[in-house]
């Protein structure tokens, strides 16, 4: 016991302060992307042709990139010869509508909030039933990581359950293979009225690197109503966690400090 407990004080407090303080992403970190048409040749279609999900169109010598399609993976960037497209630090992906997830220039955050009637009864308490349409595991695990004692997703009062009688929504990862059509609409129906639905992932949202698959159904969209849609390949935890809070209306009004600014003035450490 006395080595659990110094290794406890060791360790300190370990839980993120997000969203009080901004994140310190890994340096490597791959967000929202910027494009910069003003860099773009004439004729040029080196990006369209590198992108493995046709996340990048070419119209009318514009370029439109779908971070709903985008894996995230670079090939675009690397392929471009003059730097139009790059991929910028922001983690704050998430969008209300399809639409919305288009990038034709700067990136701009959108809003998420649900309307009035849902934040009202969800905003404070939030179940939702996960389920896994044919995903990878890669946006699975990380949904896990948000349970961990780094994240404490049930500090914000949002919690998985077991069956999806008892939960207010879905949060959708996968494809939606053919396999798992049938049990993705059963569960739907089987979620209480109001109901929300969360797409997390490139998969759950357009089908990602299987989207030409015959055995998929291109994402959650095809099957069910989605009301939040989050990008990635897969979405970094904080990503997802932005998502939620956002749309449940918990990050309205907030600036969040930086680190820097946040040990100014603060109390010393107690060693929690």
């Amino acid at each position: 016991m006395l080595k659990i407990l110094l290794e406890r004080a060791k360790q300190r407090h370990r839980t993120v302060a997000y969203p009080a303080i901004e994140p310190t992403l890994p340096r490597h970190f791959r967000g929202a992307p910027e494009l910069d048409p003003a860099r773009c040749e004439a004729g040029c279609s080196d990006c369209e042709r590198a992108c493995p999900t046709g996340a990048i169109a070419l119209e009318d010598g514009r370029v439109r990139l779908d971070t709903g399609r985008c894996l995230f993976c670079v090939e675009c960037t690397a392929a471009c010869p003059k730097g139009a497209i790059e991929l910028g630090s922001d983690y704050r992906l998430a969008a209300r509508r399809r639409e919305d997830l288009i990038v034709e220039g700067a990136f701009e955050q959108k809003r998420v909030e649900l309307d009035g009637r849902l934040r009202k009864l969800f905003g404070r308490s939030l179940k939702l039933r996960q389920v896994s349409a044919g995903g990878c595991n890669g946006c699975e695990l990380d949904l896990n990581v948000l349970g961990t004692i780094v994240f404490d997703l049930g500090r914000f009062g949002i919690q998985f359950v077991a069956s999806p009688r008892h939960a207010d929504g879905l949060l959708i990862t996968g494809p939606v293979t053919r396999n798992m059509e049938l049990a993705l609409k059963k569960t739907y129906d089987a979620t209480p009225d109001p109901r929300i639905v969360i797409a997390v992932g490139a998969c759950a949202i357009s089908g990602g690197i299987y989207a030409s698959h015959p055995e998929t159904r291109g994402g959650a969209s095809s099957v069910v109503p989605v009301d939040l849609f989050i990008p990635g390949c897969p979405p970094h935890p904080y990503t997802i966690l932005d998502g939620l809070l956002g749309m449940l209306g918990r990050l309205e009004g907030r600036e969040p400090k930086t680190r820097a600014s946040a040990a100014q003035g603060a109390p010393a450490a107690t060693g929690h």
